[in-house]
């Protein structure tokens, strides 16, 4: 693998160097066959810059960083790089993974049809066996099909609420039942009159308040 290095108002040392190659060649396990791979560090008055640059086959990686110290920043960009290179090696793994499974979701589907179809010529077979035998001789053969029901039906209990804010405490008139039946807004409202008979106030679909009297 040949490793290109830049010095950009900066000395590249043999620490530098090293450092390089180290976190280079780690690179190069996870993404395999590096082709290239250039170190770029460059100085100006506060700052320290590092750019690596590693390419393949198939795809390029670029990490980059910038810290007061050189050693800093090279060691942030190849780790920078690091995880670019792992993040470029599982959508590689996805990519080889999805004709495999398309493959196997595809198997299944053509098998119903042979089975069908294997049914189908079962059934053929054995009909004429059933008519040397003289089964329905002379007579149409039709399918039946029988159905089986239980031996009694479930019974669904019904899902009740106690409300207490459609039943009037106090006794009041129709005028007043039917305030209070928009103020709580209620479709129906039980009360009593001021003669204690039992009302019942129901709101139909049509938005109309019908009045029920109990007898």
């Amino acid at each position: 693998m040949q490793i290109e290095y830049t010095g950009r108002q900066a000395t590249v040392t043999r620490a530098l160097r090293a450092q390089a190659e180290v976190g280079i060649e780690r690179i190069a396990k996870i993404l395999g066959k590096v082709t290239s791979a250039h170190v770029i560090l460059s100085a100006t008055k506060y700052r320290q810059t590092a750019e690596v640059t590693i390419k393949t086959r198939l795809t390029k990686i670029v990490g980059v960083a910038e810290c007061p110290s050189m050693e800093t920043s090279l060691r942030d960009a190849l780790i920078k790089a690091e995880t670019q290179a792992v993040r470029a090696r599982k959508k590689l793994q996805a990519k080889k993974r999805q004709p495999k499974e398309e493959k196997l979701t595809a198997e299944p589907a053509l098998s119903r049809p042979r089975k069908a179809a294997r049914t189908a010529a079962t059934d053929e077979a054995e009909m004429p066996a059933a008519s040397k035998n003289g089964a329905g001789r002379g007579e149409k053969v039709i399918p039946v099909t029988v159905h089986s029901f239980p031996a009694e039906s479930p019974v669904h209990e019904p899902h009740l609420t106690r409300s207490t804010d459609s039943v009037a405490l106090r006794p009041m008139t129709i005028e007043e039942a039917v305030k209070e039946a928009e103020f709580r807004d209620r479709d129906v409202f039980v009360f009593r009159d001021n003669e204690g008979a039992v009302k019942v106030l129901h709101r139909k679909r049509d938005g109309k308040m019908e009045l029920i009297e109990a007898p």
